[in-house]
């Protein structure tokens, strides 16, 4: 990996785990998860289309969540990588 690619994922890395630590945000996921969850727990069952849906929506709220730690994990990755180079 070139030293331009480890620094964009190590400057990735470091703005996702801003985004996972940022209050506003985890609120805003937190919220969106219980509301999907909500309406599909209280949806008709005759709804199954509308009930997939919102079954879809739980799980990609959930997908975007671990793609966030995926990349802040690779960040501290390649941040460790930068410090390894660097020593030599």
């Amino acid at each position: 990996m070139t030293t331009d690619t480890l620094e964009r994922d190590a400057m990735r890395g470091r703005r996702a785990e801003q985004l996972l630590s940022d209050e506003l945000v985890t609120e805003i996921f937190d919220t969106l998860k219980a509301e999907y969850i909500k309406a599909w727990e209280t949806s008709p069952a005759r709804d199954s289309d509308g009930r997939e849906r919102l079954w879809q929506a739980v799980q990609i709220v959930g997908k975007v969540m671990s793609h966030l730690k995926s990349m802040a994990a690779d960040g501290r990755l390649a941040k460790s990588e930068i410090d390894r180079m660097a020593r030599g």
